[in-house]
């Protein structure tokens, strides 16, 4: 049993593409699916496909990776942990990496990325930063 499913499903993520998997399966959630869809919206994984059925359920995604074979996700860090939650307001949104990183943030209007959040105008738990 795992006690923090984000950080778990983002070092399964950069551990595969470290390594040079195709792609990586993970237990589902909802959660981790709608974080799995930002980051393709974003460009940072190919596709996300939830498999199986009822408690077998996993979620499948297909890492990117560019033309001389590096992984797209340099890096990543956890913001918001389970012992010290980080919530920030819209005028606190910044940009990751002066732009060239993106920050996911759960808001009341979902997950968002923070390009999103400071268009709709909306703060929340910052989850994590990738670049």
């Amino acid at each position: 049993m795992v006690g923090d499913t984000v950080g778990d499903f983002i070092i399964r993520i950069k551990n595969a593409g470290a390594i040079g998997k195709a792609s990586v399966s993970i237990p589902y959630s909802a959660l981790k699916m709608a974080i799995a869809e930002k980051l393709k919206d974003a460009g940072y994984v190919q596709a996300a496909e939830k498999k199986g059925k009822k408690v077998h359920k996993t979620l499948d995604v297909v890492l990117k990776y560019d033309e001389s074979g590096a992984h797209v996700i340099r890096g990543m860090r956890r913001v918001s942990k389970p012992g010290r939650r980080v919530y920030i307001g819209v005028r606190e949104v910044r940009p990751v990496r002066y732009g060239h990183g993106s920050l996911i943030l759960s808001t009341p209007k979902g997950i968002v990325t923070d390009k999103e959040a400071r268009k709709e105008k909306v703060g929340g738990e910052v989850l994590f930063e990738i670049w």
